[in-house]
């Protein structure tokens, strides 16, 4: 609790102060990316998300993971629901029935397993997105395993993650749910002795590389999306967080094997902040080519 504590002033209430006689928490509106004003803010417990019912899935998710919670009691329950609170009504069962997507969580049932109502909750269709099945179980999985192991050195984090959502996503099912070609993880440690942040951009297909090669920084996840992340920071400490990528402050060598430098994906680029194709090339490094206004990929790479 005294580490809590240190953090909870640190942050000025950006995150709460946890306590063990209260375990079931909710995000606050300090915690919370931007919110879009014509898209409805739902809260569950244990997450928060910004519904985006144009897609039918959430824009983003929002909760704080500690290292307590990520060593949960309750099962996973797979009882996968229409979310009621989204006013607009959620994605359901039929739009993913034979759809050869997999029903990929946002916010993880096993970050949520700290509570019955959290896991409950984290079956809810609006906290689910179309990913493929050797992206959900494979490079995505381990990413929020990463996350896990972070919030347990660093004993909180605050987690936000989301799709890459434009005009021009396929769709699936009666309610047409968009499937993203990306999505993104960002992570923020605003504790002592370090603070510091951690952003992923990974396709929605099998990973082929170490999880530390899909690093970017939050200003290019800003760039692609549109959601200003950490907006209540002091601008001067906004500006360091969210522009540099430093994978060294990152316990990477834990949840992920390393490979030659040869075969390293560069990750200096900056994404869509210079206006280059973030695809990777077969020998391993982003693509050199210049893209059009707010294009995520190259002709090349389309």
């Amino acid at each position: 609790m005294v580490m809590k504590s240190i953090l909870h002033f640190v942050l000025l209430f950006l995150i709460p102060l946890f306590s063990a006689a209260q375990p079931l928490h909710e995000t606050t509106d300090l915690e919370l990316p931007h919110a879009t004003s014509n898209h409805q803010i739902v809260r569950h417990p244990g997450y928060t998300l910004q519904y985006n019912e144009k897609h039918e899935q959430a824009d983003w998710v929002a909760y704080v993971l500690t290292k307590e919670e990520t060593s949960g009691i309750y099962k996973r329950t797979n009882d996968f629901e229409s979310d009621p609170f989204v006013k607009t009504g959620s994605a359901n069962d039929a739009d993913y029935a034979g759809s050869g997507f997999d029903r990929g969580h946002l916010a993880p049932a096993a970050d949520m397993g700290w509570s019955f109502e959290s896991m409950q909750a984290s079956f809810y269709y609006s906290n689910m997105s179309p990913q493929v099945p050797s992206f959900n179980r494979g490079i995505w999985s381990r990413a929020e395993a990463f996350t896990r192991t972070a919030a347990i050195e660093n004993d909180s984090l605050f987690v936000v993650t989301g799709p890459v959502l434009r005009d021009d996503l396929p769709q699936i099912g009666p309610n047409k749910v968009s499937v993203p070609k990306y999505y993104f993880k960002v992570l923020l440690d605003y504790g002592l002795p370090e603070k510091k942040a951690l952003a992923f951009l990974i396709p929605n297909q099998a990973g082929t590389f170490p999880l530390s090669h899909y690093t970017v920084s939050i200003d290019s996840i800003e760039a692609l999306t549109g959601i200003d992340f950490f907006d209540k920071l002091p601008d001067s400490v906004e500006s360091i967080l969210e522009s540099k990528v430093n994978n060294d402050l990152w316990p990477f060598g834990k949840t992920s094997s390393s490979i030659s430098s040869s075969k390293k994906i560069k990750t200096n680029v900056g994404a869509a902040t210079n206006n280059y194709c973030i695809a990777i090339t077969k020998k391993g490094t982003r693509c050199k080519n210049k893209v059009k206004g707010s294009a995520l990929r190259c002709g090349v790479h389309d």
